[in-house]
């Protein structure tokens, strides 16, 4: 369902000349799977999920989303795809209902069929309390919420998350991680992002550890220990990325 071959991005910099924040990244992920890409701040998970969701455009290599190339055919990777980001926007002036409905009816959907799943999503993740509340009103909880109902109004086939969990409380930060894995159960692709270990351990099928734009290793958490000799995926991090952040220092 996902299928990245050799994603690159490239950037300028004035006065640190060409950036390579994402550097020959491939791996796969399929319906019903959670490919979590763990790595930590800068690492190059976030570059990599806008050019899955066609927010950047790749620099060098390939990737398809439900069979579609990403730079080919970025209008129907989209109608594909539910991206979530901590950058995410809400329009100040509507309430939370009204921003969903939003969204709901900009990928097609008829007003039954809305309403539906807007009664649904909102019943899933306890958001009927302030479902008429503006969300220049919410709290950071309910912000992450109604974005995560963006995101999912018009039940797309595959789900990208970056850091989902980000700056929410241990109750909030449950709901949405017990939703991400709800969403593997209906048959869904996922992939997320994250550098929180607990996350990785409780949730994903296989685990991509990306380090200055490179993936250095990719693998089912039983492969990671048994490869590494170790039991924490905390030891087995810092294992894989010492070697290159001394390299960087090096450099």
């Amino acid at each position: 369902m996902i299928d990245a071959r050799g994603l690159s991005k490239r950037f300028q910099d004035k006065k640190r000349g060409e950036i390579r924040a994402v550097d020959n990244v491939s791996f796969q992920c399929q319906p019903g799977k959670i490919y979590g890409l763990l790595g930590a701040n800068g690492a190059g998970k976030t570059t990599t999920l806008r050019m899955l969701a066609t927010i950047l455009e790749p620099t060098d290599g390939t990737a398809t989303v439900c069979g579609y190339d990403v730079v080919e055919h970025p209008e129907k990777v989209r109608a594909n795809v539910g991206f979530l980001s901590t950058a995410t926007a809400l329009y100040r002036r509507l309430t939370a209902q009204e921003f969903v409905e939003y969204f709901g009816r900009l990928n097609g959907l008829d007003e039954a069929t809305l309403k539906k799943r807007i009664d649904i999503i909102f019943d899933r993740l306890d958001m009927n309390g302030f479902r008429d509340r503006r969300c220049d009103k919410l709290s950071t909880g309910m912000m992450q919420k109604t974005s995560i109902a963006r995101t999912l109004v018009h039940d797309p086939p595959v789900m990208i998350f970056d850091e989902p969990t980000n700056g929410l409380d241990i109750m909030t930060a449950r709901t949405i991680t017990s939703f991400i894995r709800e969403c593997r159960n209906n048959g869904k692709t996922v992939i997320f992002s994250t550098h929180i270990m607990s996350e990785v351990e409780k949730l994903c099928d296989t685990i991509g550890i990306i380090q200055s734009g490179k993936l250095l290793v990719e693998g089912t958490l039983a492969q990671l220990r048994d490869k590494y000799a170790e039991h924490e995926l905390e030891e087995i991090f810092v294992k894989v990325v010492t070697p290159h952040y001394v390299a960087e220092e090096k450099n």
